[in-house]
Order: C-alpha cells, then structure tokens, then sequence
C-alpha cells in the first residue's frame, strides 16, 4: 500500500492512516465524501489531526482486501489532486490557521468596510481580512478565533454575528429585512417632520415664532432619526477613526449647531432646513440603496429557504418534530407528500418522486426508493418514505452550494482593488477638503455660515459609497443570476476571467458524451472461453472507477455474470489497470498500455469512432471490447456558439485518436489531442497559458483535475467526482456545457457594468467636489445626489438579474 498504512483491521472495520495528508483537513473530508458514495460502505469517521479513517464496512459486498485496494487508490488520488489555492504561510511555528467568517452589522457605506479590514490587517493574529459592504460580510484567514473576531469588530462600533449553519444565516437575512424595514420608517418620519422645516426655511421668515417651530421639527429629525449617525461617529472617534457616518455627523451636526446657536442669540441666519434635509436625504438614500442591495442578495435567501426548520425525527418508533440543526449522522426521519427533504441521505423505506430541479437542472421527478440518495432541499411527490441522515449542518449539499454562492459574492475582483485604495484615503481626505474650504472662504470674506455650509457640502457630496458599491453589487447579482442557472461560481475572480476567455479545452468523456459508455461489441480471441474471460475481466474492473471499467462490469452483468473479488488491483489513471483475479493476472486498457505490460496485441479492427479497450490475461492478448459514448444532446449547439463569440475549442482525452476525433467531428471540435494523460492535459493548458492565451478547461474526471487547477478558469461537470469539482472554479451542476457559454456572456456582461459603475462613481466625485468646494451646491442638494448616486449604481447592477 502506497499511500495508507493499516493500523487496525477486524472483519467489519478497517482504520488506516494516510501520511501525505496528515494535517490537511479539507482534502480528508473530501477523501470521506468520496468512500461514502460506494453503497458497501456504511460509514467513515475522520480524525484530522491523525490523519485517520475508521471505516465501517459490509464484507459480503466489498471483501477487506478489495477495500484496502479502493482506500489506497482513492486516498492516493486526492492527496496527488493539486489543491485550487495554496495554504496560508504560519505565522508561527505553533500557529494554527484558519478561515472565519461572520457577518458584520452597522455597516453604512463603503469606508465602514475598508475602515474594519484595515483594522483588522493591523492584527498581527491575521493573516489576512476582506471586509465585503455589499453583503455584509468579514472573511479572515489567520490563528484568531471567532470570539476574538467579533471582539475586534465590536470594538468598532460594529456588530458581527455567526453564519456557519443555515439556520444561522436565515436568521441574519431576517434581521437584514426587519433593518430594511426600520431604514424605512426612519426616513419616512424624517422626510415627513423636514418637509414643512424645508418649507419654512425657503420662506426665510423673520419671525421668532418660526424659528422655534424650524427647532421643533428638526430636532427629533436630527437626534432622533439621525442619532445612529452621531453614535457610530463617537464610537469611531474613541478608535480614532472615521467614515462616512463622521462626514455626516459633521455635516448635519455643524449645521444643527450653528442654528441652535444662532436661535438663541437671536440672530435669523439659520440652517435648521439643512440640518433635517441632510439627515432625511441621506435615511432615504439608505433605505433604497438597503431595499436595491437586498434584491441583488436574493439568490442567497432563495437557497435558503430550500432547507426547512424542522424534520420529523424518529425515536423509538416515536415522531418527535425537532430543529433540523438539531440532526445528526444516522437520524432516521420520516419525510411526508409536499414536504421538504431536510438534511442529505438514503432512503430507508416507503418510495416516492423528488423534484431535484435545484441541484441537477431537471424539470422531471426522479423516482426514489430503498437505497437511493436523497438531496436536503429537494421537494417530495406524492409518497412518504423514510430516510437515514448521511450529511447535516454544513457538510449537506445545499449547505455547500450557500457556500460556494457566499465566497464567490463576498470576494473581491481585481478591478475593483483600485476602487478600494481610494475609499480608504477618502474620509480623511474629505474632512481635509472641507477644512480647506471653510477656511478659504472665511479668508475670502464671506460669512461663517456661507463657509459653513459650503464645507458641509463638500463633507456630503463626496461620499465614496458609490465607488466602494460598483464592483461588489455586481458581482452579487452577477453570481446569484449564475447560481438559478445552475452555474455555481466558487470564486469571484473566475467571473471577472470568464470574461476574457479566449480558449476552451474539453475532456471528452462525461464532458461533450454523456459519460454513460456502452459496450457495443465484445469478442474473445481464438482459445479463449468468452463467458471466463468476461467474468476475469469484470472482477478486475469492479473496483475501477473509471467510466470504461463501470461499462464492462455492466455488460457482465445483463450476461448473468457477477464479478467475484480481485486482488493486487493497481490503476495507471488514464491507461488502464492490472489486478489478480484468482491464479490468473489481468490486464485491462489501451493497445499502449498492454504493449508497455510486455503485451503482443494483433490488428485491431476498425470501430468506426468506438474505444478499443484490450484485455490480457496472464500476459496474453485475450478479449476487445468496442465501447460507445453518444454525445450529450446539446453539445454540438454549444459549441457552435462558442466559435460564434471568438472562442477557440480543443478536445484533449486520454481516448484513442479515431474515438476521440469521431465524436469530435458530431459537435464541431476541430483540435483534437488524443492519448493524453492527465499530466499531458496540464501541459497543453500551461502551454496554452505561455503563449499568452487566456484558458478555460473543462472536465469531469479525477484525471482532469491537474488541468482544471491549471486553467484560468475550471469547469466541473457537477455530475463528475468530487475532485474534479474541488479542483474547478466553477461547477455546471446539471453538466450541459452550453452552460460555458451562459457563464462567459454573463462574465462579460458583467465586467461592462463594473466598468460603467466605476466610471460613474468616479466622475461623480471628481465633478461634485469642486462645485460643493465653490458654492454651486447647497448641503440639501448635496446629501440628495449623493443619495442617488448609490442607488444609481445598484440600480445599474440589477440589470443582470434581468438578462436571460
């Protein structure tokens, strides 16, 4: 055994160690989820820090030695699969890393956001932070632990809570829409109490009467509408820090002040209208841009709502409904007509039909009985059956879509690093600004109140919400309009390089085919017995994961030949395998891989595009197999649309040549690279990248995943290994690859909008600045356009909820 070593082995449960990933966690979870889906498996409990697998197993369907061969070849292939990110360097020796995440509340603009991220990087415990305003969210990779964490956010002015569980995240959206709902009342009770101050003001009566209504009105406006304003203000000053809540505390407090002051010295030049028409202004800005922000987060609380609270659990025979937060592996639950499936499992009695729209794509109910797997989230038929938990909490399917949607809308593209170098410096530099203008004026003799709300102005109108909302509300809507596609985007910088693909290399099998090959011609050499040589050549394939291995146990099979057990099993990944079958060795792959095992083999025959696959047994050429893979029904469309973007398509298989350029020629493909390995796949794809060409890869194998890694953006065929997927990017869950060309239009439509909010945002402020600075605008009109500049840009971004 190459990449376990046995530690203990009874004739139920087997515990090994697998040296090469001692301390990788991810990679033995992975491990775990691959030995789960093999139905003689019952269960597998992982200990990271030993780097060990207790696995519980059924003899009668996997004898121990066939599964020693499995865990060695599946443990093997995962520690080889190259990891999509590096791990972050230790901070120190005894250092433990990890990633943390929690959503912030208080967030009011996009300097809130650069604001704790910078705070946070200052920490010598983190490694690195991303702060995200647009979701409201905060992603750190270091040794600080979670209540640390909320800590140094709390110590802010800020809130952060926990959003590790579904049930945790639903609640946070349902604070998301109940501060939506208070933004509203907010600004409406401001614009209602500042629409007759706003009203006086205009009139510029002299009378005292007046003055003290203007007083009256703009008070609760301003400490009470706006009291979260002053509140963060203060919290920050302690920190020594500002956003944009200290310009506008500045603002409508200096005006407020200065009216205050004046009133009771009985002087008329009052600014009470300015006051509440800044505060009001701003509350509405708020509540349209939250109300905006929230429909481009709605493809998060869609899949959300897919996981119902509660399950029907199942104790002595008893039904008990309990939180599903509350399941464990191995609950029995009873799942009834119209109900949700809660958490992810096997069906354990009764039979039904499940809508499984949500993770596969199809429209049509899939049949499930005793044995099948059954997805948390998916919509039972008519039946009721029970089923035993196999995933809960994070570990579910659903869990790890909500997942993969939160990393891609909370990461930060490129694009958008310039956006956020110059919200970090605004602030300070705005408060500079306006104390230069208040100065100038008062030096150029104009009154304190006409300096004042000039620099008022000038503290409003340059606001950098717009500039920090462009990049992040896109990317929001941009991937919640992927994920109802069926396009699941791990990362956000695969969307911003989908963009300039210009290069599409294509696995064949299970990628452009169905991945459901046939036999369609067996023969046995002369002095071989067919019916012996199948069943040798089946027991050898049994353990093979491999789609041509899977179709030669089948066709055994509808002969009436079950495969026995084999021993010694060893797979050259992409060529073929070797095992011993009782007294007798088999040899199973392509006419290279039997001539390199020391194989004569005769001519072939032609196949007319069909896989040659050649068996050998103790040595000598024995039995062909013809095996056939019809194309996937859409595959040749898609491609045809991908050459009419600019896209240049190459398929690279391991298949042979007449195989691979046969189905080639059905969808339009007119590169083909045949008889390649898995490391000759990730050749091309570097040499593609080194001739400045910009590489998309896409696969669905564990022989595909070096590429995958190796491409600018990878492409999982979501009904492929987990590898495979782990390895990509992007995932097309139901595996049609005309989702390729969906995901490139939507990653270019989306970088053209990114580009027409930034150059929005900052035309706005360099034009607004100085006209605030010269007097050409008051702090009413001010605050109001700094309002809707933020609304403008995600109003903008929700255009890609709209395309189709």
């Amino acid at each position: 055994m190459e990449a376990i070593q046995v530690v203990h082995q009874l004739r139920r449960r087997v515990r090994v160690v697998v040296p090469a990933l001692k301390g990788e966690a991810e990679r033995l979870c992975l491990l775990e989820i691959l030995l789960r889906k093999h139905a003689a498996i019952g269960e597998v409990r992982v200990v990271p820090a030993l780097a060990s697998l207790a696995v519980r197993f059924d003899p009668r369907r996997m004898p121990a030695e066939n599964l020693l061969r499995l865990l060695d070849t599946v443990a093997g292939n995962v520690a080889r699969a190259p990891r999509q990110k590096p791990p972050p360097p230790a901070l120190g020796d005894d250092s433990q890393q990890a990633e943390v995440s929690v959503a912030v509340e208080g967030m009011t603009c996009a300097s809130c956001a650069a604001l704790i991220q910078m705070s946070l990087n200052r920490d010598p415990a983190i490694r690195s932070a991303n702060v995200n305003y647009a979701t409201a969210t905060a992603t750190v990779v270091g040794t600080l632990d979670r209540p640390a964490l909320e800590a140094r956010i709390g110590a802010l002015g800020y809130e952060a809570r926990p959003m590790d569980t579904l049930s945790q995240r639903r609640m946070i959206v349902e604070r998301e829409r109940r501060h939506v709902q208070d933004a509203k009342r907010r600004a409406v009770v401001a614009c209602l109490l500042s629409l007759p101050v706003m009203v006086i003001g205009m009139a510029m009566p002299r009378s005292r009467f007046w003055h003290v209504v203007e007083f009256a009105l703009t008070t609760p406006v301003v400490l009470g509408a706006g009291r979260p304003f002053f509140s963060r203000a203060a919290k920050l000053a302690k920190s020594r820090a500002a956003n944009m809540d200290t310009l506008i505390a500045l603002g409508s407090g200096a005006a407020y002040g200065h009216s205050v002051a004046s009133l009771l010295a009985g002087r008329h030049h009052l600014y009470f209208e300015a006051a509440a028409g800044i505060v009001s202004f701003v509350l509405l800005g708020r509540w349209l841009e939250e109300r905006a922000k929230g429909k481009a987060g709605d493809a998060i609380r869609r899949l959300l709502d897919l996981q119902p609270p509660t399950a029907t659990l199942v104790r002595d025979e008893v039904e008990v409904v309990v939180p599903v937060d509350d399941l464990v592996v191995g609950d029995i639950l009873v799942v009834r007509p119209g109900e949700r499936v809660p958490v992810d499992g096997t069906v354990t009695g009764g039979r039904t039909t499940l809508d499984e729209s949500m993770v596969t794509g199809e429209s049509m109910p899939v049949v499930k009985g005793p044995g099948d797997g059954v997805i948390g989230g998916c919509i039972n038929g008519a039946g009721s059956f029970r089923m035993r938990a196999t995933a809960v909490g994070q570990d579910t399917v659903l869990a790890g879509i909500v997942r993969m949607v939160d990393h891609a809308q909370a990461a930060k593209l490129p694009v958008q690093r310039l956006a956020d170098r110059v919200s970090s410096v605004f602030v300070p530099g705005v408060v500079a600004v306006a104390g230069v203008t208040f100065a100038t004026w008062l030096a150029g003799g104009a009154r304190v109140s006409t300096a004042l709300g000039n620099a008022v102005s000038v503290l409003l109108i340059a606001c950098p919400c717009a500039l920090g909302l462009a990049t992040p509300t896109a990317i929001m809507a941009a991937t919640g309009q992927a994920a109802r596609r069926g396009i699941y985007i791990r990362n956000g910088e695969a969307l911003e390089t989908a963009s300039k693909l210009g290069v599409l290399v294509f696995d064949k099998t299970g990628t452009v085919t169905e991945g459901r090959p046939v036999v369609s011609h067996f023969s046995a050499r002369p002095g071989f017995d067919p019916d012996q040589v199948l069943a040798l050549v089946a027991a050898a394939e049994a353990g093979s994961e491999h789609h041509l291995g899977r179709s030669v146990v089948d066709y055994a099979r509808s002969r009436g030949i079950e495969p026995s057990s084999a021993e010694e099993f060893m797979a050259e990944i992409g060529r073929g395998i070797r095992a011993r079958v009782g007294r007798h060795v088999v040899q199973v792959g392509s006419a290279a891989f039997l001539a390199e095992e020391g194989v004569g083999v005769d001519q072939l025959p032609s196949l007319d595009g069909q896989t040659p696959v050649l068996a050998a047994i103790d040595g000598k050429f024995a039995a062909l197999f013809a095996i056939s893979d019809r194309p996937r029904p859409t595959s040749a469309a898609a491609i045809a649309r991908l050459h009419e973007m600019g896209i240049r398509t190459i398929m690279v298989t391991g298949d042979v040549e007449a195989a691979a350029r046969h189905i080639a020629a059905e969808v339009g493909i007119p590169e083909v690279v045949a008889q390649a390995s898995p490391s000759r796949k990730q050749e091309i794809v570097a040499e593609l990248r080194a001739a400045g060409e910009a590489v998309g890869m896409i696969g669905d194998g564990i022989n595909d995943a070096p590429a995958l890694a190796a491409a600018d953006v990878g492409f999982a065929i979501g009904t492929g290994t987990d590898v495979a997927i782990e390895a990509a990017p992007v995932t097309l869950v139901n595996g049609d690859i005309a989702k390729v060309a969906e995901m490139i239009e939507l990653s270019r439509k989306t970088m053209r909008i990114i580009r027409q909010n930034l150059v929005w945002a900052m035309g706005y402020n360099t034009i607004a600045i100085p006209g605030a600075a010269l007097g050409e605008l008051s702090p009413m009109v001010a605050s109001s356009a700094m309002a809707l500049s933020s609304v403008s840009v995600v109003t903008n971004s929700l255009r890609l909820q709209k395309d189709r």
